[in-house]
């Protein structure tokens, strides 16, 4: 019961709508996170058992718990995420099965580093425009497992008390699955929710048994099968290279002219193609001008700001394309402003002839046109 409630409210927490737009990361970030942690039952084996000189096997019960990690990490800006972490597990122990009538309590803690690699996965590539970035990864490293003294009390021996204790190390691995949600206004700030599974083992005769019994003191050696941590997650990021938010776009002024313009410009939205209310009317002032001149040929010419939806050399060709659906875009409005197809040329350009020089990866409004002249 306790899994399936924590289930639904990671669930829920990923489900809450965040106005803000999801981020791929690119360069240096820092995690930070906290929540629930529920350790599955673990099967404790036992040499040398105080009251009988036998092996034997129980096994206890975990109660409430929580986690605390702090992690650094780089994004490749392709998705891919590396990050070293440190993490710290507390978890109560109240219940140990597979003996007499007794009374079990303690608690136990670990602690470690792991390295892991996640997948942030771009739901835009989809054609899923929303502002959320669910992502998946793996982990494995090293965790140190301490055993607080944790007693069983038996009703049915008098003054008998078993006590385990104990602190060994061992390797560590874990899943990860999660979404982040882009704080509005807070360039690189990231809210996540996730779940984790941590698993982890142990070598043989890791921890101590003891018994304090009339009969005098006995020790042994307690060993555990694999322990496995349910983890649900809420937390911060902060990626330190993520640019502003692009201002929003200039006003297109066009000065009256006592003759008929024979270069008209047409603006668009980042990332998009279609025109908006502003662009059609201008194309048509075009459209219409081109029947009052003397004109031979009307050339279309498709341009790109040199920011990209993908970065690199994957980037250019994405714009070089981009550049030519604006183009064919204000053709196709030409054509139904009553411009004979045959009349117009098409042609784009990407990124190159910029109207206004820029650094490198910048959104700007008035780089991102389509020049209509008429010839």
């Amino acid at each position: 019961m306790r899994l399936r409630t924590a289930l639904l409210a990671t669930t829920l927490m990923a489900a809450a709508p965040v106005a803000a737009n999801a981020t791929i990361i690119t360069g240096p970030y820092v995690d930070l996170g906290g929540g629930y942690n529920l350790v599955q039952n673990q099967h404790g084996h036992f040499a040398n058992n105080p009251t009988a000189g036998v092996s034997s096997s129980s096994q206890y019960r975990h109660h409430d718990g929580f986690t605390g990690f702090g992690a650094f990490g780089w994004g490749l800006g392709n998705g891919l995420r590396v990050e070293v972490e440190g993490l710290y597990n507390y978890s109560e122990i109240n219940h140990r099965s597979g003996t007499a009538p007794a009374k079990t309590s303690g608690s136990d803690q670990s602690y470690g580093g792991l390295v892991n690699v996640l997948y942030d996965i771009d739901l835009k590539q989809f054609g899923i425009d929303v502002p959320v970035t669910p992502f998946v990864g793996v982990g494995a490293g090293y965790l140190w497992q301490h055993y607080n003294p944790t007693t069983t009390s038996y009703a049915s021996s008098a003054n008998r008390v078993d006590r385990l204790g104990g602190t060994t190390g061992g390797f560590a691995y874990q899943g990860i699955a999660g979404a982040a949600f882009d704080v509005p206004n807070v360039p690189g700030l990231q809210i996540t929710a996730q779940y984790r599974m941590v698993g982890q083992t142990f070598n043989n005769g890791s921890f101590t048994m003891s018994s304090y019994s009339p009969s005098g003191l006995s020790r042994g050696h307690a060993n555990f099968d694999h322990r496995f941590n349910h983890q649900f997650i809420l937390g911060l990021r902060y990626a330190f290279d993520t640019a502003p938010p692009p201002p929003p776009p200039a006003p297109v002024v066009v000065p009256p002219a006592p003759t008929p313009a024979r270069t008209y410009l047409v603006f668009f939205d980042w990332d998009r193609s279609d025109l908006t209310g502003r662009a059609r009317e201008i194309v048509a002032e075009a459209a219409q001008a081109s029947t009052h001149i003397q004109t031979t040929r009307i050339e279309v010419n498709g341009y790109t700001d040199n920011s990209a939806a993908h970065p690199g050399p994957r980037g250019e060709k994405y714009n070089l394309g981009l550049s030519n659906r604006r183009a064919q875009s204000v053709k196709a409005e030409l054509i139904r402003d009553g411009v004979p197809a045959n009349a117009i040329d098409i042609h784009g350009y990407g990124e190159a002839h910029p109207l206004v020089p820029t650094g490198p990866n910048t959104r700007e409004p008035q780089n991102r046109r389509v020049e209509i002249i008429l010839h």
